[in-house]
């Protein structure tokens, strides 16, 4: 059934509701709503036709008779709704003369990211930072959920401890000292939604007692400077060696804090040697500063038992930080900050002018799944499917581009490949990649000035992720990058 509308001087013509689509098919899904729910769902359903421009402004709608019978409903359900939407502005009627869309409504623009086909667009996509959320265990989580919200007494739903609620902040203190070492005193724990805001929160902290300068790693996690310049504090590059960030930069740079990845640096994928840990707490003392630890992908090592935490050598002096971003999924928005005891407070209040404190249901499953064991083993899980991945990449670029370094393999979820010097320069490598449909993002990507050359050599040194893709999709992606740039 076609829908009428009039011409600028106020003649007849026949209007769609969309190409070649009737109203009442736009509605129909509306009407298979239970019964009692019916008459709220067209509403919704014209409301959404006519917000989204399916309906366009001007178009003649049905009679309440005719959209009734083309629908299978009351007419008395249809007029109803066109009463309300008439009320809120969405249509307009005319006595004598029907009910019309109005032109109230404005579709919102569909952003860039709403429009992006996937994560990246790429058919193939070695970007790293993303665990495989395939491997989300949706069923131990399920049964922690349910017992949660079956135990969770009435007034437990009210507004939490913005520190974290004490049976998580014990769960986690307990697996973080067996695991990684560290000195976790569940009253030094501070939950909180994931490293972003634990770093936020500390430079706010930083920020408050007077800091002005954080020193981060170069090359180094992007995100670290920029959570840093938004509190107002000015960041530092300081270069990493072979044995973590460099100490002769990092005294003379002025900085009294520094952030560093020390169980296995990003991207370079390097673990800091023991004397680079004694030195930097040494630092640390010599100034009266702090370093703030991310630990973001230390439980995955592939050659030894994971390296303890620095944090544990000294805790007056590292803030630690982690979250269940690569071990569970980043879309939990649970992590955990372990502050020096002097700061704890500060800490805290801080958390709860931000949010009050994070949501309390998630925070019971996650302290029950912790508790139960279910987190190791999901820990064990993705390392074992970690592992191969990583295997299968390895053995992937080693044969797909003979003669390329394979670095940063022991832990963790991406490396480093440097490419023989046949397949530079960069620029022109990249183009063909991203031509070929393939997301690979350079090493000098995350250097602190990106803006610089590719590097200075011409040679092509890649950070590539792989705990997203199955081995299968890793072996076809390299050889799809092969076929790209050879020759």
């Amino acid at each position: 059934m076609s829908v009428s509308g009039t011409t600028s001087d106020g003649g007849a013509r026949e209007r769609d509701a969309g190409p070649g689509t009737p109203v009442w098919e736009l509605l129909k899904p509306a009407v298979t709503a239970p019964v009692r729910r019916r008459g709220r769902a067209l509403q919704s359903a014209l409301r959404a036709a006519a917000r989204s421009g399916r309906l366009a402004p001007g178009t003649r709608l049905p009679s309440s008779r005719d959209l009734a019978a083309d629908l299978g409903v009351s007419r008395g359900l249809v007029t109803e709704a066109y009463e309300q939407l008439t009320a809120e502005g969405y249509l307009r009627s005319d006595r004598g003369a029907g009910t019309w869309v109005g032109d109230a409504a404005r579709a919102a623009r569909p952003g860039a990211r709403d429009r992006a086909p996937g994560r990246h667009g790429a058919a193939v996509d070695f970007l790293p930072g993303s665990p495989d959320l395939s491997l989300f265990p949706r069923a131990g989580w399920t049964a922690a959920h349910r017992t949660a919200l079956a135990d969770l007494a009435h007034d437990g739903l009210g507004y939490p401890d913005p520190g974290g609620l004490p049976r998580l902040r014990t769960a986690l203190a307990q697996m973080l000292a067996r695991r990684r070492g560290v000195v976790a005193d569940p009253q030094r724990l501070v939950v909180c939604s994931g490293v972003a805001q634990a770093l936020t929160l500390v430079g706010g902290a930083l920020h408050a007692r007077g800091g002005r300068t954080v020193g981060v790693e170069d090359p180094g996690s992007p995100p670290h400077a920029e959570l840093f310049r938004a509190v107002g504090l000015r960041t530092v590059a300081l270069p990493v060696d072979d044995e973590g960030v460099a100490l002769g930069p990092l005294a003379s740079s002025g900085a009294r804090c520094v952030v560093t990845t020390p169980a296995h640096q990003f991207p370079l994928g390097i673990g800091y040697s023991a004397a680079r840990r004694a030195a930097l707490l040494d630092w640390a003392r010599e100034v009266d500063g702090l370093v703030v630890e991310d630990d973001y992908d230390g439980d995955f090592r592939y050659d030894r038992s994971p390296v303890g935490a620095l944090q544990g050598l000294d805790p007056e002096r590292v803030f630690y930080t982690g979250s269940v971003s690569k071990s569970l999924a980043p879309g939990l928005r649970l992590g955990w900050l372990l502050a020096p005891a002097g700061w704890v407070d500060t800490i805290v209040a801080r958390k709860r002018t931000m949010d009050l404190g994070n949501p309390v249901l998630e925070q019971e499953v996650l302290a029950g799944f912790v508790e139960g064991g279910g987190y190791e083993r999901q820990l064990r899980r993705c390392g074992r499917a970690y592992r191969e991945r990583r295997d299968a990449l390895v053995t992937a670029v080693r044969e797909g581009f003979p003669g390329a370094e394979v670095t940063g393999i022991s832990a963790g979820l991406h490396l480093i490949a440097a490419l023989p010097a046949r397949y530079g320069p960069e620029a022109r490598f990249l183009l063909r990649a991203r031509e070929a449909s393939v997301e690979v993002r350079p090493l000098s990507a995350y250097r602190a000035d990106s803006r610089a050359a590719p590097s200075e050599d011409g040679a092509v040194r890649l950070v590539l992720g792989y705990a997203h893709l199955s081995p299968a999709r890793i072996t076809a992606g390299v050889r799809r990058l092969v076929a790209a740039v050879d020759g």
